[in-house]
């Protein structure tokens, strides 16, 4: 039975879905999909429109309405019912977890069963949510990142349920191996690195000597895992958020416990544990390269292969290079919560034979009005990718800025009200 409530702003409703595991064979084996619907208490009853969100990752639940929720969900709450859906695998929706992983034999077995958590299985539970709680009804849909790909999914399997698709530097792009995407992503990140320099000027030398004294000791994180300067490096996926620098800049300040720089803080050992584990969401790390997988070729360990192409980020390097948004098979030897996930990992890496994502025929053709934000410094999504895709996409406007990060939609609402404007002034959803 649904859970309703009403907290400060919000009517809430709580509700689990049953659905297939594989939707081709619907009287399979069944998973829970978890669905939150929120409005405005005072427009209860009113007859809005439904707006869908579909979260980035892959493996990221939807978020949670704290302290009011990101600033896109405020915005939305004035015009629209929201629907929150923990994607499969994620949050409360039959999440994926170490214990998951001791159900299969080996790690194809797994492997196989993970495939069942890309994008068009994502597509095939919205639809069946629409279909079956909101009445068949269009709905709007905002995908922020990873979103931005299960949009593009979504207007190649099922544009009959879309009245209208805001998308938030996540337009894939349609044809681009894994390979592509990372080297177009090492450049960038690499000048993420130049620029946190400039501001920081002195973290440079900070961060070698850091460096130095990981790979010299015997150090510890709180849970175990011996820390590495590769492991260190990944701190750098922060560099493509708003507040990313800062972030980094103030954990690396208080590395240290003592003026001679003997031995790290227990308070920075217990920050990049949890910076850099995986405890909430295996299932980024184990996807991270699966959604770009099309067709027949392997993507086997993309960023690690390409990494070789770049060798300033070697951690040999000094100063030291962080990395960004790449997963490396060595992390599931390494970190904790991801060794139980080491074999399905070396499975889909090596897994070949990927259904398509998107029909390229039907996106050049689509009338669903579509607005873009493409972020033109992006750290994660390509700014000329997102641009190519905006090309083929019928009925697309790409807004470009530079005034904001990767995560823009969560700190601004005037990136969603942006591209709600954009729709309007074209007529509108439909």
């Amino acid at each position: 039975m649904p859970k309703q409530y009403i907290i400060p702003g919000m009517m809430i409703r709580d509700m689990l879905v049953p659905v297939p595991l594989d939707w081709t064979k619907p009287d399979g084996a069944f998973i829970q999909i978890f669905v939150r619907e929120i409005v405005d208490p005072v427009k209860r009853r009113d007859d809005l429109p439904t707006l869908a969100f579909l979260q980035g990752g892959p493996g990221g639940k939807s978020p949670r309405p704290v302290g009011g929720g990101p600033s896109w969900l405020a915005e939305a709450l004035k015009t629209h019912r929201v629907i929150l859906i923990d994607q499969r695998g994620t949050g409360r929706s039959s999440r994926i977890e170490a214990e998951t992983m001791s159900r299969f034999e080996n790690g194809e077995a797994a492997a196989d069963y993970l495939m069942h958590f890309r994008a068009d299985s994502i597509v095939a539970d919205c639809e069946h949510v629409r279909k079956n709680l909101m009445g068949d009804r269009k709905w709007e849909t905002l995908g922020q990142s990873f979103g931005g790909f299960i949009t593009l999914t979504y207007l190649s399997q099922a544009p009959e349920g879309l009245a209208a698709c805001y998308v938030t530097g996540g337009l894939s792009g349609l044809s681009a191996s894994a390979d592509e995407v990372y080297r177009r992503t090492y450049p960038r990140v690499a000048v993420k690195n130049r620029q946190y320099h400039k501001r920081y000027p002195h973290d440079a030398g900070l961060f070698s000597r850091i460096a130095d004294h990981v790979a010299e000791n015997d150090v510890r994180l709180p849970d175990g895992d011996r820390l590495t300067v590769r492991r260190l490096q990944t701190l750098g996926i922060a560099f493509g958020g708003g507040a990313g620098f800062e972030s980094v800049h103030w954990l690396m300040d208080e590395a240290f416990a003592d003026p001679d720089e003997t031995r790290l803080s227990d308070s920075f050992l217990f920050s990049v544990m949890a910076a850099t584990g995986f405890d909430s969401n295996p299932l980024y790390a184990l996807l991270q390269e699966s959604i770009y997988g099309q067709g027949s070729a392997p993507t086997n360990w993309a960023a690690e292969r390409i990494r070789a192409e770049f060798p300033r980020f070697h951690p040999d390097q000094r100063p030291l290079m962080m990395t960004g948004e790449m997963v490396y098979p060595w992390m599931f030897e390494e970190i904790r919560s991801l060794r139980p996930f080491r074999d399905a990992a070396e499975a889909l890496a090596a897994h070949s034979g990927y259904p398509p994502l998107y029909d390229a025929t039907r996106l050049f053709a689509n009338d669903i009005p579509v607005a873009a934000a493409v972020y033109h410094d992006d750290m994660y999504v390509d700014a000329g990718l997102s641009l190519e895709t905006a090309g083929r996409l019928g009925n697309c406007q790409a807004w470009v800025t530079n005034e904001y990060e990767h995560d823009g939609l969560r700190q601004s609402p005037e990136v969603f009200r942006r591209l709600r404007t954009l729709v309007q002034e074209r007529g509108g959803p439909l």
